[in-house]
């Protein structure tokens, strides 16, 4: 396996929907409680690109052994396995090293942080293996937006943004008294509100990437019996959910507004409404995936950078 082949298993393309809300929790975090720790940040960002990496990979693996539909529709050059005409054995053993990174680098951040981390690190794994492996994984189920949504989106931001922080000013997970069956679990519950507001567009975000995707493969996943969502509420509600998504992201706008962003920062991300609105209509006319489903990509994007644009602003503003 070369280098191109590598990247095109992992689709290293893709990797900005983890980036993003871990660019925007360090961000928030700077700029909510001025502080950032480098080696968390490091240590953090290793692992996350590792395990995405991971299950990308698994994913390709899966899709490439469970196909039933093998020709038609760019099975031959999506899949880097078939394209690239990579051995199982080294696609295995990819994944695990790719996996053996992740779980190391994981380790060190709860060491140099709370054991937290630990759990929902931990849950984080587990819910990215099984959204590609098992008898039925969570990706052919109607439940693969609610997932990556939640844990994408608001999961791995919160843990960017916990390990930003110091002991207790959000969570704090005590186990000094486990022998006594004493387990303590302080939240700090307006902080968690708070992030859970700023992660509202990447959990629309993201989890609209992989309704768009299924909108999309409807025909194709049908005859590879992946049952995604789109399959048991239609293509006419599928596309209707996917334009409420997207204007229930804007939500966070209040809870910034809160936060103390001044309002003519705020202008900006309610600006991309525009472009989002044509952005909607066009995917709307037309669901096909090599001419509209990167609209998805493009408008995760963009709402994403207006939101990092005006935290890094705010942060300078703040501390002039």
């Amino acid at each position: 396996m070369n280098i191109r082949s590598f990247l095109k298993l992992v689709e290293i393309q893709t990797k900005a929907a983890s980036i993003i809300p871990f660019a925007i929790g360090t961000l928030y975090a700077y700029f909510r409680f001025e502080r950032f720790d480098l080696l968390s940040f490091l240590l953090m960002l290793i692992s996350l690109l590792s395990f995405d990496m991971a299950t990308t990979a698994i994913n390709n693996y899966m899709d490439y052994k469970k196909a039933i539909k093998t020709s038609g529709y760019g099975y031959e050059s999506h899949n880097a396995i078939v394209s690239h005409q990579l051995r199982e054995k080294t696609v295995v053993t990819t994944i695990l090293l790719l996996l053996a990174i992740a779980a190391a680098t994981g380790i060190l951040l709860v060491l140099n942080s709370d054991l937290l981390v630990f759990f929902l690190g931990g849950l984080s794994f587990l819910v990215g293996i099984l959204y590609s492996y098992g008898p039925v994984p969570i990706s052919r189920m109607p439940l693969g937006e609610l997932f990556s949504g939640l844990f994408m989106g608001f999961v791995l931001l919160f843990i960017t943004v916990f390990i930003q922080t110091d002991a207790g000013q959000i969570a704090q997970l005590d186990l000094t008294a486990i022998r006594d069956g004493i387990v303590n679990l302080r939240l700090n519950l307006v902080e968690i509100l708070a992030v859970f507001a700023i992660s509202i567009p990447t959990i629309a975000g993201i989890a609209n990437i992989m309704l768009a995707n299924n909108i999309c493969d409807m025909e194709d996943d049908l005859e590879n019996r992946r049952y995604t969502l789109p399959q048991y509420i239609g293509k006419k509600n599928s596309l209707l959910l996917f334009r409420i998504i997207y204007y229930v992201s804007y939500v966070d706008v209040i809870a910034l507004f809160l936060l103390g962003i001044p309002p003519y920062l705020l202008l900006i991300i309610l600006a991309t409404a525009i472009p989002l609105s044509r952005n909607i209509r066009r995917f709307e006319q037309q669901q096909v995936k090599a001419v509209t489903f990167s609209l998805s990509v493009k408008t995760f994007m963009l709402l994403s950078s207006a939101r990092i644009v005006v935290l890094v602003l705010a942060i300078f503003i703040g501390r002039g």
